[in-house]
């Protein structure tokens, strides 16, 4: 099975059970479907169409085919169609105005949204660790052999002196004979010996062809040490294999010394191993084939104990490894259906004498003849003939045994090492079956465990016979074909079959170095690189196997073929092992690998992302190889990614694999990173262009490695003061830059944390590159300036180098600053100033140095700016520099950046503005401090500046380590006439380096990595780079279960909706449970979790505390951030059907979103972003209202500000800002959870609207019910709390009002309201709707909670604590209802929790 089909069979599996999952919801809604593809809504007068844009997502299942990463958005964003089509269907204005609702189904389908966000890979605790990409070396290098080694020469002693038998043997008749397949008796003793001597030496060579071979026959002492000497002199480094046969001679004695002869033949001398081995040195292997040869084994091992191992003089332990034919007390076989050399055929011909012996035991013994077994047709290296498949199958049996049986590194050293001592050893294993069944044992050193009896023998066995079979035919008809084994099919069936049983935790295949094998051969390669594939995508610690069994010189060679058929199977093998071991990188240049993945990447035929492994295969390749990016260079990589990257942009609308897109990006992103040349070819094919339509991509990981990409694209060393001939080069690339940052300025207020985390990075690069115009910049914000109101503020101090004194300063806004954001309205260009950073306050400030003559109009203030910088750049600018606007908005930029609310970003952010030498100052300053004591923490910051900045600290070499930053005192209230804003609670200060290594360090960079090691680095690579060490072809483990869970909490949501939408909750009064969570300002916002007993409240000081209130624990208590400003505004469950997340919306715009929020200290954060950007003038808080809707995955955003802000947190993505068409600003917010995109807003002059992001301009409808009532009552006509009522009505809302009325709304019928409560009397709080039940609860200042049904009806009233004293209960600061349960939790000023039930023990 191919791999894409592998990956269409996944697709089409996790598609059907998508389906099994949610057809139960979908059944009453086919024929709908079916019939109205295509709704529209109408809305009063107009009709618009209601399909809205979702990036033609459903239109491309085509190109989804394959895409198996992103099955799950591609469903989400399908359902989400699905809901939204029932939801619309229910159009606005029509006949009597009630919705037609068929049974719980619908409201099952309604309120049940499948989709699910937040839950990529990114989301896995951005904040908390630094991904790790390929490793470089440490335990993953461990496969390859340390050092390859070569056996150079060859030295052969035979004693045999034949027909001389020695002393100490008394042979038996018939005896073996035979020596080399030759019988030493069948010529004259000389001629025999030699003969002997010339066919061992032929032998050898046939397994190590280029080695020397020396041969010594019958020697003297004197002879072996002058043949050790001459081997070891010509073998160098390389190993010497002595071959000894003592065949002619005693036993070996005790001692361990061999025999050999003195010249006239008249005795035997003994020879010390020592001796020979101070003649051979290492490394060697010594054969011994003679009796009691594992006397000379113990002798070695006695010998090595007693020599000191080398170490003390640092060289390595010795290499020598010895091969006996029989233990100490054994002698050798003599029945003569052996040789006499039995060990020695055994090492050097192992397939003749394993046929031969195994003839013996095969009940083909009595068909076949021996003499044929000398005739098998073919050559040994031929695996097409009979010989040649009978030794391939010899081998891979071998090695399997020995690969199952050694421990991995001795397995490494004896059979991965060197050529010559694999094959020994291979044959060694042989020898071993063979002897052993004559009752005597080879030994060797290093020992092995016994094999003899391994059941892959029995596999050998059977290929063997069914080879042999053959034989008579074959030497009967020469023309007669050849069968091959069926032994390789049957192998690779039962790795098939142990991949689809087997795991990291069972036995690893046996199989594996037969499927290396296999890959030799071309009839089987296909099925044995796709089981590799499947095999290597189980995780790392296979592809570490299959290193380890010595996959990679093949896998490599196979680079080299043209197969069409194989190329997607490689690129995914070659993808697996990369993601494991970068260091490979050296060998795919090394034998021209790259141009094999440049070929896949620009051919059309295969899939994207299959495209996108081979762009991930040679982005490993450049990354930090210079040798790399040069030969891609060579090979165009540059144009070949920039075409298919133009090709996906915008303007073609096939939508095209995210993944694909993401490793383009990165792959040109690594190839040019610090390397100019590349650089260059990148500016002139127009990649900053091509790379800013990329910033808009529905995928954070592809904006991240778009700014990834235009990042590295800035050149950190680049230096302008060189020749007249390099001006225009110069020109062009200052052109470059400025277009390559402001593209880079449009992403400082994404939503996700991993664009933003890049964007700090590059601004780093471009903060290094243009440090002193950067710096006189953020010099010239600070001017000195003696004002006694601003000194009180939290301050960025300047130490000025020449006067050498510090003054705390404000800043003001320089040069106007384009809106950040993809929010193409006309209503960016109103009054507000882009992305809320501290030096984005609209005009100038009132007091700072630029307002002398009180302009405050932005136009004028380039001017100014520019004056104001001359002075500190006249002796310093460079043809470098840009214009002083974009450098003043990078400056807004880093600060923006460095308040980021991910903490993580926060600091890369204080980390680049201390590049532009703009340093943290610490003050410390308690939450409690009064108004009146501010003055002191703000006049000790002059003491507090340091000298110098965190490059002259450092010595230019090391990142500062940030202090943390200090809360900043609260606002003495004497500023608010002033009209400023408190725009930072962070303080900065800016520094002029002018001292030590800092200016010739920064001002020209043109020096060495050395002094960039301090630039943060950027994570997106290492990130992304994890998505392929995890398995990419099987579904995870946990899919079953999360079906399961998500099926049992469907079905209590919908038996609970039933009951609620059939209870009066009259008795919603009875108190379950009572928690004063201890916070020091009281509850400000609460919720009811849906599956558990669990309730989470939050304070102003953005603590937030999770309780049990079953069992009256605290389950879980957390700082939201570490500076909190004005409180948390809303806390809601994110994808609260599955594993849920909460999403803390602070009231200073910030977002955070939490996973394992209910487990003790383990809370993670998942995203941080701000969602709203640029304020009403004069306005000081922004006083964020914040809600979110599930089924559609937006979350909506508003404050004061002029419009509402629309966020997809599926693609962390700013989807459009819908203006409010009000002066005033939204007080309350509610998000259907019925209709996707819809949702209404309470004004504070008591108006509500209710938008739709469907319709052009957002707005459906205008009502002012709480102002008539207010001129009458006399009150506050503020709305405090709007929702929509239970139901799929989507026209009928509650909207309550400080001054007290609740009112109900029917927007179709715009012109009053149809009912209307006085619940309290100018002092409503809170205001909850259920989401289900037909009821509504109100909180008072004045101690109380009301709660009435959808007519109007009173039907209780909650005013007293349930203790023993009934105490009245606090006053009411937030309500909520629990989503299916009649629950209804309530929050207090007196920091306390009450929940009260319809029932005293409500159920589960």
């Amino acid at each position: 099975m191919a791999l894409g089909d592998l990956m269409e069979s996944r697709f089409s599996q996790s598609q059907s059970s998508m389906v099994a999952m949610v057809s139960n919801h979908l059944d009453g809604y086919s024929n709908l479907q079916h019939s109205n593809l295509n709704p529209t809504v109408v809305l009063q007068d107009g009709v618009v169409a209601g399909n809205r844009d979702r990036d033609s997502s459903s239109d491309s299942v085509v190109a989804v085919q394959r895409r198996e990463n992103h099955i799950n958005r591609e469903n989400s964003d399908r359902e989400r169609e699905d809901s939204e089509t029932v939801a619309s269907t229910t159009s606005y204005g029509v006949g009597n105005g009630n919705a037609v609702v068929t049974g719980i189904t619908a409201t099952s389908m309604a309120y049940l949204p499948q989709n699910i966000v937040l839950s990529e890979l990114r989301h896995d605790a951005f904040e908390a660790c630094t991904p790790s990409g390929p490793a470089e070396s440490g335990l993953v290098s461990k496969w390859r052999p340390k050092d390859r080694m070569k056996t150079g020469c060859v030295a052969l002693v035979l004693c045999l002196n034949i027909s001389v038998d020695p002393p100490d043997v008394i042979k038996i008749s018939p005896c073996a004979r035979m020596e080399c397949w030759i019988d030493p008796f069948s010529m004259a003793p000389q001629k025999a010996l030699e003969t002997i001597g010339k066919t061992l030496s032929f032998q050898y060579e046939r397994w190590q062809p280029k080695a020397k071979y020396k041969i010594q026959l019958d020697p003297t002492v004197e002879e072996v040490k002058k043949l050790c000497t001459t081997c070891r002199k010509y073998a160098k480094s390389e190993r010497v294999l002595f071959h000894y046969n003592g065949h002619g001679v005693p036993k070996p004695t005790s001692n361990g010394e061999i025999w050999f002869f003195n010249r006239s033949y008249t005795q035997y001398i003994p020879l010390p191993i020592s001796d020979l081995d101070s003649w051979l040195k290492t490394p060697s292997i010594y054969v011994f084939d003679c009796s009691a040869a594992g006397m000379i084994v113990n002798a070695f091992i006695e010998l090595q104990d007693w020599t000191p191992s080398s170490s003390s003089s640092g060289t390595s332990p010795r290499d020598c490894i010895l091969l006996a034919a029989c233990e100490a007390h054994e002698t050798l076989p003599q029945s003569h259906e052996f040789p006499a050399d039995v060990f020695t055929s055994c090492l050097t011909t192992p397939i003749k004498i394993a046929l031969r012996w195994f003839c013996t035991r095969s009940l083909l013994h009595e068909s076949l003849d021996y003499s044929l077994i000398d005739r098998i047709p073919g050559r040994q290296t031929d695996r097409k003939t009979l010989l040649g498949e009978l030794n391939w199958i010899f081998t891979a049996v071998t090695d399997t045994i020995a690969w199952n049986v050694l421990p991995h590194d001795l397995f490494q050293r004896l059979f991965r090492q060197d050529l010559l001592v694999a094959s020994l050893f291979r044959n060694f294993l042989l020898a071993e079956r063979i002897m052993r069944s004559a009752n005597c044992s080879p030994v060797s050193y290093p020992m092995l465990p016994p094999t003899h009896q391994h059941h892959m023998w029995d596999a050998w066995d059977m290929a063997a016979e069914i080879c042999l079979s053959q034989l008579p035919t074959l030497l009967e008809d020469p023309n007669a074909e050849f069968q091959p084994s069926p032994f390789f099919t049957e192998q690779l069936t039962a790795f098939e079959v142990w991949l689809d049983h087997g795991s990291e935790h069972k036995k690893p295949p046996e199989q594996l170095p037969i499927v290396l094998q296999v890959l030799l051969s071309q009839c089987h390669r296909f099925r044995a690189l796709v089981l590799l594939g499947r095999f290597l995508d189980m995780g790392p610690w296979a592809v570490d196997l299959a290193l380890s069994v010595g996959i990679f010189p093949y896998v490599l060679k196979l680079l080299q073929t043209t197969t069409p058929e194989l190329r997607q199977i490689l690129v995914f093998i070659w993808t697996k092992i990369l993601a494991l071991d970068k260091s490979c990188q050296v060998d795919l240049v090394k034998d021209g690998g790259h141009t094999y993945f440049i070929r896949f990447l620009d051919s059309v035929e295969a899939y994207p992302e299959q495209r996108a492994m081979a762009a991930f295969v040679l982005t490993v390749i450049v990354d930090g190889h210079r040798k790399g990016q040069e030969a891609c260079i060579e090979a165009n990589l540059v144009h070949v990614c920039l075409k298919h990257l133009q090709g996906c942009s915008p303007p073609n609308d096939t939508q095209t694999e995210p993944l694909f897109l993401q490793w383009l990006c990165l792959c040109l992103g690594k190839l040019w990173e610090d390397f100019t040349e590349a650089q260059i070819i990148g500016l002139h094919a127009n990649a900053p262009t091509v790379f800013s339509l990329l910033l808009s991509e529905p995928q954070p990981e592809v904006r991240a490695s778009a700014v990834f990409a235009l990042g590295t694209l800035l050149d950190v060393g680049f230096d302008s003061s060189s020749g007249d001939d390099e001006r225009d080069d110069d020109e062009k690339k200052i052109g470059a830059e400025i277009s390559i940052v402001k593209s880079l300025l449009n992403v400082v207020s994404d939503g996700s944390p991993l664009v933003r985390a890049e964007l700090a990075v590059a601004l780093s690069r471009f903060a290094f590159g243009h440090n002193r115009h950067l710096k006189s910049i953020a010099a010239a914000y600070w001017k000195p300036q003696s004002n006694s109101v601003l000194s009180s503020l939290p301050s960025f101090t300047i130490r000025n180098s020449v006067s050498g004194y510090s003054t705390p300063n404000q800043y003001s806004q320089i040069g106007p600053l384009s809106r950040v954001g993809n929010d193409n309205q006309s209503n960016s260009r109103d009054t507000r100033v882009s992305s809320g950073s501290p030096l984005a306050t609209s005009g100038i400030m009132h007091g700072s140095p630029l307002s002398d003559d009180s302009s405050s109009d932005p136009g004028l203030l380039n001017d100014c700016i520019t004056n104001g910088v001359t002075n500190h750049t006249h002796t310093t600018t460079k043809p470098r520099q840009l214009d002083n606007a974009l450098y003043s908005q990078c400056v807004s930029a880093m600060c923006t950046l460095a308040k980021d609310p991910s903490l993580r970003i926060a600091s890369l952010g204080r980390r680049v503005l201390s590049i532009i030498g703009i340093e943290q100052v610490v003050t410390k300053s308690v939450k409690g401090v009064r108004s009146g004591d501010t003055s002191a923490p703000a006049n000790s910051l002059a003491g507090l500046a340091r000298s110098s900045s965190w490059f002259d600290m450092n010595g230019g070499h090391l990142p500062l380590t940030f202090r943390t930053p200090p809360v900043s005192p609260p606002r003495p209230s004497y500023l608010t006439g002033i009209g400023m804003r408190r725009v930072c609670s962070l303080e900065f200060r800016p520094h002029l380096m002018d001292s030590g290594l800092a200016d010739p360090l920064l001002g020209s960079p043109g020096g060495g990595s050395g002094e960039r090691s301090f630039l943060p680095q950027s994570t997106i690579y290492n990130w992304s780079c994890s998505h392929f060490s995890k398995p990419l072809l099987t579904a995870s483990d946990g899919s079953e279960e999360i079906m399961v869970r998500r099926e049992e909490r469907e079905k209590f949501a919908l038996d609970h909706i039933t009951k609620c939408q059939h209870t009066s909750g009259s008795n919603l009064h009875n108190p379950i449970a009572r928690w004063d969570t201890k916070f020091e300002t009281g509850a400000k916002t609460a919720l009811l979790q849906p599956f558990s007993p669990i309730v989470v409240a939050a304070d102003e000081g953005e603590c937030i505390r999770i309780w049990n209130y079953e069992e009256a624990t605290l389950v879980n208590s957390f700082n939201n951030h570490e500076y909190p400003d004005k409180g948390i505004s809303k806390l809601c469950l994110i994808n609260e059907l599955d594993e849920s997340l909460l999403l803390v919306a602070s009231s200073d715009g910030n977002v955070r979103i939490w996973k394992d929020y209910t487990s003790r200290g383990k809370q993670k954060l998942v995203t941080a972003f701000s969602s709203i950007h640029g304020h009403r003038p004069g306005v000081r808080s922004v006083s964020a209202v914040v809600d979110w809707q599930q089924q559609s995955g937006y979350m909506f955003a508003s404050g004061e500000i002029s419009s509402t802000i629309v966020w997809d947190l599926d693609k962390e993505q700013l989807l459009t800002s819908i203006p409010l068409a009000s002066d005033c600003s939204i007080s309350a917010l509610a998000a259907s959870q019925v209709h996707g995109g819809q949702y209404a807003a309470g004004f504070v002059d008591g108006s509500v609207r209710l938008y739709d992001i469907r319709t052009p301009d957002g707005l459906v409808c205008v009502t002012r019910p709480h102002t008539r009532r207010v001129e009458r009552v006399g009150g506050i006509e503020r709305v405090v709390g709007i929702g929509f009522q239970p139901g799929l009505d989507p026209a009928k809302i509650v909207s309550a009002s400080q001054a007290g009325d609740i009112q109900f709304l029917d927007i179709r019928n715009h012109s009053d309201a149809y009912l209307t409560i006085d619940a309290h009397r100018g002092s409503l709080t809170a205001l909850a709707i259920h989401r289900h039940a037909p009821l509504i609860a109100s909180g008072s200042a004045k101690q109380l909670i009301k709660v009435f049904n959808l007519e109007g009806e009173q039907l209780g009233t909650i005013r007293y604590s349930p203790t023993f004293m009934a105490q009245k209960i606090g006053s009411v600061s937030c309500l909520a209802f629990h989503p299916y349960q009649m629950l209804l939790a309530a929050g207090a000023a007196d920091a306390c929790v009450s929940i009260y039930a319809d029932e005293i023990s409500p159920p589960r």
